[in-house]
């Protein structure tokens, strides 16, 4: 958990308070915040504030209006049911429907005398298109006669021709009367006819009503500029829409043809347009009149608000980056000399100062830091500078008497002429000769060929043999010499000439006048993890006890003459310490009996040691 919180804060201090980045991009953000956070809440409620108030507004006048609309029209279709009413009370028409059992000629007046009342209806009302009377035989009496290119019997094919009410109710739908040069969208009140002796269905009365009237109370809707006003019947028909190519077709959405049939309401039609519709239901009708306005139109005073709060929050925002850009330089203008001059000072440039401009918190602070480099540069010329050169003098002495140390091991012989002496005594079959030449040639090559200050032990190992083969021509069977050496050590790296000389020490100490042969012993052991030993024992009379301690004394005192004796010792220690340190050297000791035993202690290297140390 406390993990979790962790990290939380790590991240709200990288992201959020923004901990790694520059001081002027921090003053800029917390500034800008400063300034859009208020004056974008302010904005945010103003906007959502009006936009609800609009919307409300919208509401409430799209609900009167449509209100009105339905009284009018409610109003206006009433006086077609009067005017259906008075035509079925006609005695003209009351005869015509008792007419079933009157001759021909009887029936035709009849008839004629029914068309003149229907003419004389159509005329009383400049909006009635046509009066039409359907009787069950297919007869049909209206009042556009030959101009009708629509046959009435058509009309049983239609889709609100079954649903006519059989209770002697009217109904109103949408169609068109087809004349001879156009089409007329009209609104049809129908009404079934009955036989008023048998009171059974004979027929239906249609009077087709034009859109004159209510497209003039259609076009004092005023809702917006591309907003519209349409009807639905109860069965989702257009009823009346300023496309009149939609009149009589069904709705084209289903949100629309599933709205509620109680009260007012609003909803978002979810169109191309996105309208916002306003509707509300005539139980006299059973129409739905509704309102339709581009939500886009409704949020126009909205949008207004919107820019206007951007604008605000642009204007404030530049305003605000000249007033703080000026105030946040005068911040970060020293701080960034600070900075500078702190960079000259980590590369070793002390000499510089910052000028101080202000006695606020940053003034001090740079006089400050500007008397802690003044005593930091002294203390460096002081102490530092001194030390510096103390140590690297030091370093050049220690590699000048490393080189000289060296350079007294090296052979004063010449390989050419040893190449040659060895070449002459094979002509005359000395091999002992050619022998002795070969063995000192490979001892000079070694010497000249190899300039690093460590070898590995196998190297080393065939160097030493190479001179004790050149001693064993000197004493013959006087001397004895053994390697044991583990396969482990031989890759171990090992001063250079470190064995030879203390192998020499051997014959320089250990024949005497009581000694017939010596025999070396050359090994190597584990001593311990991380180092070895080198050991070179022979069965000779021993260093005299006097000279053994002199040499001691030497190698303590870190000395490499000793009046031209037993340099090779004192060399090779010393050679040690500087390479491996002063925890490895030699140790040398007379045994109890006869002889002498010296051990070197070396640190077991990897190539990777050996290469920094060397």
């Amino acid at each position: 958990m406390k993990m979790c919180w962790r990290k939380l804060a790590e991240l709200i201090e990288r992201y959020i308070l923004l901990r790694n980045q520059s001081l002027m991009i921090k003053l800029c953000v917390f500034a800008s915040f400063l300034v859009i956070f208020p004056v974008l809440s302010v904005g945010i409620i103003s906007y959502n504030r009006s936009s609800v108030e609009l919307e409300n507004e919208l509401r409430q006048s799209s609900r009167q209006v449509i209100d009105q609309v339905e009284t009018h029209i409610e109003y206006y279709l009433q006086d077609f049911e009067i005017t259906s009413l008075k035509i079925i009370n006609s005695p003209e028409l009351s005869s015509l429907l008792k007419s079933q059992s009157l001759e021909n000629e009887d029936k035709k007046k009849l008839i004629e005398s029914t068309r003149n009342t229907l003419k004389a209806a159509e005329y009383s009302r400049a909006d009635i298109s046509n009066i039409t009377i359907l009787l069950g035989n297919n007869q049909v009496i209206d009042t556009l006669g030959m101009r009708n290119f629509y046959p009435a019997t058509k009309m049983k094919e239609e889709y609100w021709y079954s649903s006519v009410p059989l209770n002697g109710m009217s109904m109103l739908v949408t169609r068109k009367l087809t004349l001879e040069n156009n089409e007329q969208p009209v609104i049809s009140l129908v009404r079934r006819l009955y036989n008023p002796r048998t009171l059974l269905p004979v027929g239906l009365l249609i009077i087709d009503i034009n859109f004159r009237r209510i497209e003039e109370i259609s076009n004092k809707v005023t809702i917006s500029e591309n907003g519209y006003f349409f009807i639905l019947d109860a069965n989702g028909h257009y009823v009346y829409h300023p496309d009149y190519s939609k009149l009589g077709k069904l709705v084209e959405y289903k949100q629309l043809s599933k709205l509620k049939t109680e009260g007012s309401r609003t909803e978002i039609l979810e169109n191309e347009r996105k309208d916002f519709v306003t509707y509300t239901f005539s139980r006299n009708l059973g129409w739905r009149f509704l309102t339709a306005v581009p939500y886009r139109d409704l949020t126009g005073g909205m949008i207004q608000i919107e820019k206007t709060i951007s604008l605000t929050i642009l204007v404030s925002l530049i305003i605000a980056y000249m007033i703080g850009f000026g105030f946040a330089t005068s911040i970060i203008r020293p701080i960034r000399r600070l900075q500078h001059f702190m960079k000259e000072v980590e590369i070793g440039n002390l000499e510089g100062r910052v000028q101080v401009d202000s006695n606020d918190e940053i003034g001090q602070l740079t006089a400050g830091f500007n008397n802690t480099v003044e005593k930091l540069s002294d203390l460096l010329e002081e102490v530092y500078v001194s030390k510096l050169k103390e140590a690297e003098m030091s370093l050049k002495q220690k590699e000048v008497e490393l080189k000289m140390l060296q350079s007294q091991m090296n052979p004063h012989f010449l390989y050419n002429s040893l190449e040659t002496i060895r070449g002459m005594a094979l002509e005359e079959n000395q091999e002992n000769i050619a022998t002795i030449s070969y063995s000192l040639g490979k001892l000079l090559r070694y010497n000249l060929n190899n300039h690093s200050s460590t070898v590995c032990l196998r190297e080393e190992i065939n160097f030493c043999e190479a001179y004790l083969r050149i001693q064993k021509f000197r004493f013959e069977d006087r001397v004895e010499y053994v390697f044991d050496i583990p396969k482990w050590a031989m890759n171990l790296k090992v001063v250079k000439f470190s064995l030879q000389p203390l192998v020499e020490n051997c014959f320089v100490h250990g024949y005497g006048p009581n000694t017939r042969k010596i025999k070396i012993v050359i090994s190597v052991f584990r001593h311990t993890e991380s180092s070895f030993v080198m050991s070179i024992v022979d069965n000779g009379k021993g260093i005299q006890e006097s000279i053994l301690e002199e040499i001691k004394k030497r190698m303590d005192q870190k000395t490499t003459t000793m009046n031209g004796k037993n340099i090779g010792i004192l060399n090779v220690h010393q050679r040690i310490h500087y390479l491996f340190g002063s925890e490895y050297g030699i140790t040398i000791q007379n045994k109890h009996g006869s002889g002498t035993e010296v051990l070197i202690h070396l640190p077991i290297l990897d190539n990777h040691e050996e290469g920094e140390r060397v």
